[in-house]
């Protein structure tokens, strides 16, 4: 029989662990039983979509992340604050054959509209890589409260951004609310929206095929894990080809229905030592289990 091999491919735990440092912690755990364990550190469009990305695509192709420019900080959630306008810097100073912009995690709230004033045009073929599929006149009142906007806030941001008759065309499309509205500006220049974390899976090459098991995760395990996230799509690929899928999460609120779902302690100071035990855990039960 063939000695067992594992797949560590989540996504960030937002503000604890990147992706790339929680797919090393679980390759370390079942190193240390002896089980083979690939690391694939994955994103939805938000933080990492970047880090994830490096060295698949050809050198022509470019990727933006919108949160590494507009970063979304706790400390500082005032939602009159911040701009769209360093993403569009950002895109003007761009030379590419193709174009990926990842949106979510932001700080803004302006439906673009800084973007807008210093951008006119995008610099190559566009696709927006979305980590909701919130709509355009939904997202101040989806997002407005997390970003510390008030009551009295949350009808303002409404009210802005039905008046901009740009984006009127493109309010119902799905991800159009992404990043504080950023998604409906880009339309607006032409670009394509997509789910982020489906594109990301299939321009990384995921295929769970050859693993006796996958395991991912993020943060927060919850409802929304299976709409459009990194854990709901590996466990819906995974389970399409027949092979175990484990989803781990900081924190459980709901399981993953078409995989197992381990919470860890929840302790961000103990993240990586959670994972490393998560993956030695895993990789003694592969080894009972084949023998």
């Amino acid at each position: 029989m063939p000695r067992p091999s594992a797949l560590a491919c989540p996504d960030s735990l937002k503000r604890v662990l990147a992706a790339r440092d929680a797919s090393a912690a679980l390759v370390e755990g079942f190193a240390a039983v002896g089980v083979a364990c690939d690391a694939l550190p994955l994103a939805d469009g938000g933080e990492g979509t970047e880090d994830a990305l490096r060295g698949r695509l050809d050198d022509d192709v470019a990727v933006v992340e919108a949160a590494s420019v507009i970063p979304f900080d706790p400390s500082r959630l005032d939602v009159t604050a911040h701009s769209s306008r360093p993403l569009g810097e950002a895109l003007a100073g761009v030379s590419a054959s193709r174009l990926y912009v990842a949106l979510g995690g932001t700080a803004n709230m302006d439906a673009g509209a800084g973007l807008l004033d210093v951008l006119d045009a995008l610099p190559a073929p566009t696709t927006a890589l979305c980590d909701v599929r919130t709509t355009l006149y939904d997202a101040p009142r989806v997002f407005g409260p997390q970003k510390g906007a008030t009551p009295e806030q949350v009808e303002e941001l409404e009210a802005s951004f039905r008046a901009d008759e740009r984006l009127a065309p493109f309010a119902s499309l799905p991800g159009s609310g992404a990043a504080g509205g950023l998604g409906a500006a880009l339309a607006y220049l032409g670009a394509e929206l997509v789910p982020g974390a489906p594109a990301i899976l299939d321009l990384v090459g995921f295929d769970p095929s050859s693993y006796s098991l996958v395991v991912t995760g993020e943060g927060r395990v919850d409802a929304t894990s299976t709409v459009g996230k990194v854990p709901g799509e590996v466990a819906r690929r995974c389970a399409e080809a027949g092979v175990p899928c484990v989803v781990f999460g900081g924190v459980v609120d709901a399981p993953v229905a078409e995989a197992e779902t381990v919470g860890l302690s929840g302790d961000p100071t103990r993240a990586r030592a959670d994972l490393v035990e998560l993956g030695r855990r895993l990789g003694l039960r592969l080894l009972d289990a084949t023998g």
